[in-house]
């Protein structure tokens, strides 16, 4: 999402910290044959398979500010294993999918958990856009602590240097439902889109470099009018949220969530260029522990957030274009009542309030948005609920 300098210099002066020590021979041998100018987009599928697993672990090539877990970690028993019918193969699955993880929990318990890519329980994968679904239960948080007063204030009241800008005429609902109007390109194979250009952006100086690209962009539609996929507006809704809260975001997800929940590991978010989170990305954690968020979405938010917060953030408010698909705060909707969060390359939370259902899953897919793998990972959640009603089935 951002340039990346990786040459063969630089990875000597990172060669001493220990997250680059993690990492096996081959690992960095690649990474260091990586071009000095290479994106992230455009990473080769053994460049991604090293570096997802170690962004924030190599602080010269992406900073990064840690969320800190708590001394008591909620505990994740284990539960009877589940038995996945029909014609799923699981083994098949996870090659299909090129999986590093999947943790399935039922009724707050283990049901299921398998590791690939020489990844594990220990480790810590990047989130992609899933890190969007927990920037918009922060706004819940603010709303609930009373730093943010409603979501229909205009975005320009929060983002001072948003003022003069089409963002005038913006709310913070519209931003959390991807519904401003303003124009942008999320084309994951365009060099020239927006989201491959915008946190590359020099910036205003003094301004954040998200704040800096988003406020020279033009209008498409009325705000409130047409649903469009924007990472760039993700990243001004974590603006939104430090500036009301006077916190980083990584200091409030730790201070509301990661650490009274009982995350079993720290976590990271990765910065962008001028020393913000980049809140529609990146953040590199436990697959556990994004189950356990899971969890605490089930939950209802454990206080944190107003009451009924994620039946609102997790239910349809735009309809996408995709079948059965719609769009609530920051969260993809079902037909069934299930959400989700999804990041690019296989990233994902999928919610099932009505089953007490959660599934964690990171993967390297063999594209940003590989749509067999979209469909195949649809049909494996849709396989987990079936044998979750078989089991609880007066025959099961």
């Amino acid at each position: 999402m951002r340039k990346w300098l990786l040459g063969a210099l630089l990875l000597l002066l990172v060669a001493g910290v220990a997250g680059w020590l993690s990492l096996n021979q081959q690992q960095r041998d690649i990474i260091a044959t990586m071009p000095t100018n290479a994106d992230i987009l455009f990473w080769n599928q053994d460049q991604r398979d090293a570096a997802f697993r170690a962004l924030d672990q190599l602080p010269l090539i992406a900073q990064s500010r840690l969320v800190e877990a708590g001394e008591t970690v909620r505990p994740l028993p284990i539960g009877d294993p589940l038995t996945l019918e029909g014609a799923l193969n699981l083994d098949a699955y996870m090659a299909q999918q090129r999986g590093s993880a999947i943790v399935v929990l039922v009724d707050g318990k283990v049901v299921l958990e398998r590791y690939g890519l020489g990844f594990g329980p220990e480790g810590r994968w990047t989130s992609f856009s899933v890190a969007k679904s927990l920037t918009s239960t922060l706004v819940g948080a603010a709303i609930a602590d009373g730093k943010i007063r409603s979501l229909d204030d205009k975005v320009s009241e929060y983002i001072a240097d948003l003022r003069g800008s089409e963002y005038d005429n913006v709310t913070i609902r519209q931003l959390l439902t991807m519904t401003s109007g303003v124009d942008w390109n999320e084309d994951y194979v365009d060099p020239e889109s927006d989201v491959a250009l915008f946190n590359a952006h020099e910036p205003t100086p003094g301004m954040d470099a998200t704040v800096s690209y988003m406020r020279t962009l033009g209008r498409e539609a009325p705000a409130g009018t047409k649903w469009l996929y924007k990472t760039g507006e993700t990243n001004l809704i974590g603006v939104l949220v430090s500036e009301a809260t006077g916190e980083p975001l990584a200091e409030y997800l730790s201070r509301k969530i990661w650490a009274p929940f009982g995350m079993q590991q720290d976590a990271s978010w990765i910065l962008g260029s001028t020393g913000d989170e980049i809140a529609g990305c990146c953040i590199q954690a436990a697959t556990r522990d994004m189950a356990r968020f899971g969890l605490f979405v089930l939950g209802g938010g454990a206080g944190v957030v107003p009451d009924g917060w994620f039946a609102e953030a997790g239910a349809p408010q735009f309809v996408t274009g995709r079948p059965g698909r719609g769009y609530g705060y920051q969260w993809w909707t079902y037909a069934d009542g299930a959400f989700s969060a999804g990041g690019i390359f296989g990233q994902g939370i999928f919610i099932d309030p009505a089953r007490n259902l959660v599934i964690a899953s990171n993967a390297n897919w063999v594209g940003a948005t590989h749509e067999p793998s979209v469909i195949a990972r649809d049909a494996f959640y849709r396989a987990v609920q079936a044998a979750v009603d078989a089991r609880n089935s007066p025959e099961g």
